[in-house]
């Protein structure tokens, strides 16, 4: 077992906050479970005597946070961020389309997987939803880089049979075949999950999008990803191909694609109809707010979220960080450009828990991950309030635990995560 006395953060049922200002949590490992647990968290002098003689590692001073759960990002992207183009679907074709093919080697897929994994825990994400290619080989990196680390980790290969240059462009049937053999080589080992993964409408047939459907029905514990209403144009196109559908969004419940464990990134353009789609099939959006401001794709309405699974994303290539910090400062500006006409801001309570807890609950993976609450997997940050002097300054002068929240997200970068902890794994035991 092991012991870190810190100020801890976790949420409550109703999303709230709870801070130790002292406090101590212990993990450790638990029969049946793939990796160790959080069994004890509090105040330190109550959870200490009831752990007595525990060795503690003593980090006061710092803050130990739920790992960041990021629910929307493409590994195979991060040679394309920060790419000039005038918007999505430029973008998609002067650098993104032309920089996957290369995934169809072993060895860039792999190295790539590495420095996408490095990444993330040098930022303080612990778990994510990720996009690879149409190419088995960048799957089987990313699941295998993901279990090396004992990662609680979902990905799947991208479905595109159209619309895509040759090299990416897949076949129909055997796009399928390879999702099913993936799904089997991978799904539930370790912290593993799989996710059904079409790219977006436009390049998928009816034939693929109705194959995915049908994958989704015989595997009802994988996750299904992919994206909607991010852009105009997109969306213009998703309406050319399919003039008889309601809504970009009513494509995906055509092809039986809307379900709990369906993740739909962006959503910007819904509609009220779409948005009452969402929660009649309890499905989630991903909203990622750095890459529609970097793409100038629109605005989410937070407000319209009522009733419907959401949390934030990096969304990188397009996302301009993989920082949980920079998502959030973006989701707060975002907020603030629709207050005028929503009424709604978002407090710093809220912006930490669509990064942690309301994400993993919209990902149905509530009471597992993105919090510090007994019985969860014990993935953790430690945190240095210190870290450069404007932020020690600030925080040092912070009325409230909130406000100190606030001053970290504005001021805090990769600098401020002292350590990423993954939950260890039983076998690493051995």
């Amino acid at each position: 077992m092991k012991a870190i006395r810190a100020s801890v953060l976790r949420f409550d049922d109703e999303a709230r906050a709870i801070w130790e200002r002292d406090g101590l949590l212990v993990m450790g490992p638990v029969a049946g479970a793939p990796c160790w647990q959080v069994l004890d968290v509090g105040p330190y002098d109550a959870v200490h005597a009831r752990w007595p003689g525990l060795d503690v590692d003593d980090q006061r001073g710092h803050w130990l946070v739920p790992g960041f759960v990021d629910m929307h990002v493409h590994y195979p992207q991060i040679d394309v961020i920060a790419s000039p183009a005038d918007g999505l679907l430029p973008w998609l074709e002067r650098y993104t389309f032309v920089h996957e093919q290369r995934f169809a080697d072993p060895a860039v897929a792999a190295e790539a997987a590495r420095f996408f994994f490095d990444e993330l825990a040098r930022h303080g994400v612990t778990t994510a939803l990720s996009f690879c290619t149409s190419h088995v080989a960048s799957v089987d990196a990313f699941m295998a880089q993901a279990q090396t680390r004992g990662l609680r980790m979902i990905g799947g290969k991208v479905l595109q049979d159209q619309h895509s240059p040759e090299g990416l462009r897949d076949e129909t049937e055997q796009s399928l075949l390879d999702s099913e053999a993936l799904i089997q080589r991978w799904h539930g080992q370790g912290r593993l999950g799989y996710a059904i993964t079409p790219r977006f409408v436009p390049t998928s047939s009816a034939a693929q999008l109705a194959g995915a459907g049908e994958l989704a029905a015989r595997h009802g514990d994988v996750w299904v990803q992919s994206h909607v209403a991010e852009n105009r144009d997109e969306i213009a196109w998703v309406a050319s191909l399919y003039p008889q559908a309601r809504s970009y969004l009513a494509v995906y419940e055509q092809f039986g694609l809307l379900r709990p464990r369906a993740v739909y990134a962006h959503g910007i353009h819904l509609d009220a109809d779409d948005w009452d789609l969402l929660r009649a099939h309890e499905t989630a959006i991903a909203t990622s707010p750095s890459s529609n401001l970097f793409l100038g794709s629109g605005f989410f309405d937070f407000a319209k979220t009522l009733g419907v699974r959401h949390g934030l994303a990096s969304d990188v290539g397009g996302g301009m960080s993989f920082s949980p910090f920079a998502t959030m400062r973006a989701a707060h500006v975002v907020a603030r450009e629709n207050q005028s006409k929503t009424g709604l801001t978002l407090s710093p309570e809220r912006l930490w828990w669509l990064h942690t807890a309301g994400a993993a609950q919209a990902l149905d993976l509530a009471g597992v991950v993105g919090n510090l609450q007994v019985g969860a997997e014990a993935d953790a940050v430690l945190l240095n309030p210190q870290a450069t002097p404007l932020l020690a300054r600030r925080i040092a002068q912070a009325e409230s635990w909130a406000e100190a929240m606030f001053a970290m997200v504005v001021l805090g970068d990769e600098r401020a995560v002292v350590r990423t902890l993954v939950a260890p794994r039983l076998e690493a035991m051995a």
